[in-house]
């Protein structure tokens, strides 16, 4: 039998905060997804590299008007972190922790790849919260930074048990740490209690690194080892935060990711074997590029997708998600068969406060992305066409100004929250191309812009974008679609298609 041989990164995407388990032969992942909606993917493989997008937690997870976008900042940087999937009795358990709501979430199903997820809500911020689902039916959840925490949970996982487990229960090393532990992945193996953090040195390597903790009992005390320091010959960027997960075979592996820059945090798998109990990655301390494996090979699924928008139903494909949550009364893939309509609503005064900017993410080493953009139902002061999205974003679009009349533009945000329009061209016709074509190669971290009249002949606009990964988004940059208006709404933009190319 063929077997599938794993070559690091596995994504070369914004995949950050990856927890997976295995039921049966089948590997499941979630991972973070913040601001973005609907939110905490849930993938699924045989093999650990070939992953398939099957399912999301929730469409969205709040609604008021930071989640909507009408609070003038949003939730950026925010809304779900580092997500836990656990799976005991027959029901799949997710939990995060929200910065901006300061709650935790618990959501449970018994069909991860197509069921609805019921939710609880347990109010306070868990930071990073690991579920540990016990073989004594008891349940805890095990969070923090740098000091540790544990909490007892109800038998159902919907409130803290009362009169359960809560205490401190152990504190991270403190000397020549920058950040101290966090990233909880919580297991009972072989008789032990294993907990798998990340820590920041400011000494020696200076780079993420991951630790292991280990008990014969669950309240300690434990000892400490690093059992990861390497960055897979990549800028210093440790690969870690992750956790475990054993094959059908019996085998062991780690699943953590490192960050890229601008493409953003981007998983790894690596080998595990035992040594007195302890799990060591990799081969030597060191992450292995290439490795062979006893998984099944399987048929590789896109993450990011073309889009003829050709549905008979108004749902998109599961690979798109929104900046935010959309007003789904403004968006359509049916109301003109074969194209996405996005009417305006709210007006805004940036494409980061615009609502219903529809995005998928981008891939290294290099891709490009192209749409056209029909403008007969445009008004005047809207904006639409095509943005590299980040904190530091680029726009390639159109504004209309009086009827038929428009004018072609690439902005920048260079951070400080002012939109500079570097190129604009003055555009009478009736529809017009976009294209972004972005470059990630050894973090050239490069975005440049192009528009056409007939989708052959590309002329580029404006200059090149040096992207820039920054924490006030905390996500690699994203291929968005956008129709926003600046004054009065009322009209609409119809795209036609999206177009995407990833170059190994």
């Amino acid at each position: 039998m063929n077997t599938a041989t794993i070559t690091n990164p596995i994504m070369w995407a914004d995949i950050p905060d990856v927890d997976v388990i295995r039921v049966g032969p089948i590997f499941y992942m979630v991972s973070t997804s913040m601001h973005s909606m609907p939110g905490c993917p849930i993938m699924k493989s045989v093999n650990l590299k070939d992953w398939e997008l099957v399912n999301y937690v929730y469409d969205t997870f709040e609604d008021n008007d930071a989640h909507r976008l009408l609070d003038s900042k949003g939730i950026y940087g925010k809304g779900s972190w580092a997500a836990s999937l656990r799976y005991k009795d027959g029901v799949f358990y997710v939990c995060f922790s929200s910065n901006d709501m300061d709650r935790l979430y618990i959501y449970r199903t018994e069909d991860i790849e197509h069921g609805v997820w019921e939710r609880s809500v347990i109010p306070g911020l868990h930071h990073d919260p690991g579920l540990l689902l016990d073989d004594d039916n008891r349940n805890y959840m095990i969070y923090g930074n740098g000091d540790i925490r544990i909490k007892e949970l109800t038998e159902d996982l919907t409130a803290v048990k009362p009169d359960g487990t809560d205490q401190l229960l152990l504190e991270g090393e403190r000397t020549d740490i920058g950040l101290r532990i966090e990233g909880c992945h919580a297991y009972k193996l072989y008789g032990y209690y294993y907990l798998f953090f990340i820590e920041w040195p400011r000494t020696g390597n200076k780079r993420r690194r991951q630790i292991c903790y280990r008990s014969r009992e669950l309240l300690g005390p434990y000892e400490r080892k690093i059992i990861l320091d390497d960055d897979l010959g990549y800028h210093n960027n440790g690969v870690a935060q992750g956790g475990l997960v054993d094959s059908p075979s019996q085998d062991w592996y780690a699943v953590l990711f490192q960050d890229h820059d601008a493409v953003g945090r981007i998983p790894c798998v690596l080998p595990v074997r035992w040594e007195n109990d302890w799990p060591v990655i990799g081969d030597n301390g060191s992450s292995p590029q290439i490795f062979e494996t006893k998984l099944p090979v399987a048929e590789p699924k896109p993450l990011v997708i073309s889009d003829e928008f050709d549905y008979e139903t108004n749902q998109l494909a599961l690979n798109w998600q929104w900046n935010h949550n959309p007003d789904n009364s403004l968006w359509s893939v049916t109301e003109r068969p074969g194209y996405l309509r996005l009417r305006t609503g709210q007006p805004a005064d940036s494409i980061l406060l615009a609502r219903n900017t529809l995005t998928q993410r981008t891939e290294g080493p290099s891709c490009s992305a192209e749409t056209l953009l029909e403008l007969s139902g445009m008004q005047p002061g809207e904006r639409a066409g095509m943005v590299a999205l980040q904190n530091e974003y680029g726009i390639v679009g159109i504004s209309a100004g009086e009827p038929g009349q428009f004018s072609i533009n690439m902005c920048v945000n260079g951070g400080d929250g002012w939109e500079e329009t570097v190129e604009s061209v003055v555009f009478t016709g009736e529809y017009i191309y976009f294209k972004i074509e972005f470059n990630f190669e050894d973090s050239l971290d490069q975005a440049r812009f192009f528009y056409s009249e007939d989708g052959t002949a590309w002329k580029p606009i404006g200059r090149t974008l040096h992207m820039k990964y920054t924490l006030d988004h905390f996500m690699g940059y994203r291929i968005g679609l956008f129709n926003y208006a600046t004054d009065h709404s009322g009209g609409y933009a119809d795209f036609n298609y999206f177009h995407y190319i990833r170059q190994n």
